[in-house]
């Protein structure tokens, strides 16, 4: 069996995990975003009726940045405790370790593609007017995978050598999502901030989202940023997986 073969039968398995036993099964993908775009839509356009932040259709911008959110979250937490969760399986299937790792993130991204028809639901409802700049969501999944790839092979060795690694995650996470332009727009951002929130690679990423229904001329240097930092986090993630993966398979 070749790699790629393994790699879809262990993302087959994680899914059929997850779903076994439910009755909504694929509706569950669904439900967390738009639960979540929901409240959030609610409070910012009824309560604090703060109608300049972000763009409108004001749901389909949420849910635009709210999805893509759900796979980094979702992926980074799954792939960094998965040497620990799966460490028997590790131990005795002769396959490629990392595989453990960045199938969890295949699987995070096939919940995440599952999803996107919604935003064309989303859309029609909303009388959006989509461009043919709909065609950067393939290359935003490609940097995506590739950005969570490389934070997995680096925080799945830490979480089994620090088992703290992942209590100080949930934190940063929880921090990271205010400070990732999900619920407000780049534009939203001080100017003097913008530059440094470019560091973020999930900006121009989720910018990439977004660019398909709403036209942003300032998309190039986020997609620069994004697209670099994330190839770059995925070529040390490589480097670190392969320097201590003797050592995280004795602690396993």
């Amino acid at each position: 069996m070749g790699k790629f073969g393994a790699f879809r039968i262990l993302v087959y398995r994680d899914l059929q995990i997850r779903y076994a036993g439910t009755w909504l099964g694929y509706l569950w993908t669904l439900l967390d975003p738009l639960a979540m775009s929901a409240i959030y839509w609610f409070v910012f356009s009824y309560i604090i009726g703060a109608k300049s932040i972000g763009e409108q259709p004001y749901i389909l911008f949420l849910l635009t940045g709210i999805l893509s959110w759900t796979w980094f979250n979702g992926a980074v937490t799954d792939s960094a405790r998965s040497l620990v969760v799966e460490s028997k399986m590790v131990r005795s299937i002769s396959i490629p370790r990392y595989l453990w790792i960045i199938k969890s993130i295949g699987a995070k991204g096939t919940e995440f593609i599952f999803a996107l028809p919604i935003l064309v639901v989303v859309a029609i409802i909303f009388n959006a007017q989509p461009s043919i700049q709909l065609l950067y969501i393939p290359f935003a999944v490609l940097i995506q995978f590739l950005l969570l790839s490389g934070i997995g092979l680096i925080l799945a060795p830490l979480t089994v050598l620090a088992r703290d690694t992942s209590n100080i995650l949930r934190i940063l996470l929880r921090m990271m999502f205010y400070l990732t332009p999900i619920i407000y727009g780049i534009s939203d951002i001080p100017e003097r901030f913008q530059v440094l929130s470019y560091f973020n690679p999930m900006t121009g990423i989720i910018s990439m989202y977004r660019i398909g229904f709403w036209n942003d001329t300032n998309l190039i240097t986020p997609v620069i940023f994004s697209t670099v930092i994330s190839i770059l986090i995925f070529v040390i993630g490589i480097i670190f997986f392969k320097k201590v993966e003797r050592s995280v398979l004795k602690e396993i």
